[in-house]
């Protein structure tokens, strides 16, 4: 049977997240599987690690006090391989350093920026809907690179700096051992590799801004403030990455008549008050 998740910490039940946190830290040095000299030290540390992932979030807390361990088992809590609290606490307790091969991943191409744009309506195109024409900026897949950053006729190399894993790793002893810890490539941002030769229209940047023109279908019934999403129309993504979004983001103009109208429907303003 699974240990009581209070006792694996060695704090009482109504010990405040401080104590749980202290435990869990005095727990880890002396099991941590890489400088631990105990022979369960790996079993035990995935113990401590499953007891303050449970104990150290309210909701997962509340349901174990409530119902033991079957209340967090069978949902993705304990050990089922996710993102666990004890990634930022050994973050925050060796200052960034990670052990073995733990730290930041490389960064892949990314998606591009969301963008908004107004469009201004008459109230009778707000209830029946209408065709707008849009102008607006944005930023799009270079025509001369395809968005590779490369000067055409050239390709991109692998970065020397970080030789093509994007990141870059230092060694620090401490206590607990040689810790490596990993920071993106400032050479390449996370790529891996580097244009030698950048492409003169986008600087190698892959994108350039350009002007957009769109015609927008307004449907009917639009009211003040209403957002309309129209996917992959906004800023192109990296090397390609997803483009974002483009939001259009409707005003009325105010209906001089004092009428409102609604399809089959028409509604007179009289002494303050709307009448069918």
């Amino acid at each position: 049977m699974a240990r009581d998740y209070y006792d694996v910490l060695g704090v009482p039940q109504n010990a405040n997240k401080d104590d749980i946190k202290r435990a869990f830290r005095k727990l880890a040095r002396e099991y941590h599987p890489d400088v631990s000299k105990h022979a369960d030290a790996e079993a035990r540390f995935k113990e401590i690690n499953e007891a303050y992932e449970i104990l150290s979030d309210d909701d997962k807390r509340a349901r174990y006090d409530r119902f033991g361990h079957a209340g967090v088992t069978g949902n993705g809590f304990g050990t089922s391989g996710g993102y666990s609290p004890f990634e930022e606490i050994f973050e925050e307790f060796f200052g960034g350093f990670g052990v073995g091969r733990g730290g930041t991943r490389r960064r892949g191409p990314q998606p591009g920026d969301d963008r908004r744009v107004s469009v201004t309506v008459t109230f009778e195109e707000s209830i029946f809907g209408v065709e707008k024409e849009i102008e607006f900026d944005r930023l799009e897949t270079c025509d001369a690179c395809q968005g590779s950053g490369a000067e055409p006729g050239t390709t991109p190399i692998r970065c020397p700096d970080c030789k093509g894993t994007g990141e870059i790793r230092q060694v620090q002893q401490t206590f607990l051992g040689a810790m490596v810890r990993t920071s993106t490539c400032p050479r390449c941002g996370g790529r891996g590799e580097v244009n030698p030769s950048p492409c003169h229209t986008c600087s190698g940047n892959g994108v350039a801004r350009r002007h957009a023109v769109l015609n927008v279908q307004i449907p009917p019934g639009v009211r003040e403030g209403l957002q309309i999403q129209i996917r992959g129309e906004g800023d192109a993504g990296e090397r390609g990455a997803p483009s974002g979004n483009l939001y259009v983001v409707i005003q009325v103009q105010e209906h001089t008549a004092g009428q409102r109208y609604y399809p089959g429907h028409q509604y007179q303003c009289r002494s303050g008050r709307f009448g069918r």
